[in-house]
């Protein structure tokens, strides 16, 4: 399981949007996949993994719901500057290199600002390369809400990235 794990991390990233909490929830996803490695049944391991990943991250951040309900606490409730996660640095002018670092921002902030059923699946697919198949298997949803999800969050994050260009264009 140790060759996916920059894929349960960067799901578990995009489903909390914090390194921290990404970190926590693949550390328990994978003690549990170590706990439950008897009912792996000898298939692609990486469904296997980030479906364990998944529900980890939906754990943890129930718990931290539940424990907000009760005691407000911004630092818990995370921080809009979470980090952007792993970044490749490639030899750029600077100015070249700005342009670059604009428009990841500018893709991560729409990702984050994403629902977590249209987020997933984007991510799955988009950065993970799993099949349809894999990611229904994943997210425990019908081959059908796959793709219907995913087509809306491309048109979401589509939409979300145009009106952004639109608005720095137009300084409103």
């Amino acid at each position: 399981m140790l060759p996916h794990l920059d894929a349960a991390y960067t799901l578990a990233f995009w489903l909390t949007r914090d390194e921290d909490r990404a970190r926590d929830a693949v550390q328990e996803a994978y003690l549990r996949a170590l706990r439950f490695f008897g009912s792996f049944r000898g298939e692609d391991g990486r469904p296997w993994l980030l479906k364990i990943v998944r529900h980890a991250c939906y754990e943890m951040l129930d718990r931290e719901r539940a424990s907000a309900a009760d005691q407000f606490d911004e630092e818990a409730q995370g921080a809009d500057g979470a980090a952007t996660g792993a970044v490749l640095v490639f030899p750029l002018g600077p100015e070249a290199a700005a342009i670059a670092r604009a428009r990841r921002e500018l893709v991560h902030d729409s990702l984050r600002a994403m629902p977590h059923d249209y987020r997933e699946v984007l991510v799955l697919r988009e950065l993970h390369g799993c099949a349809y198949k894999e990611i229904a298997a994943i997210a425990g949803i019908p081959i059908g809400t796959v793709m219907s999800r995913l087509a809306r969050a491309r048109r979401l994050l589509q939409a979300k990235i145009a009106g952004q260009v639109k608005r720095e264009d137009t300084g409103t």
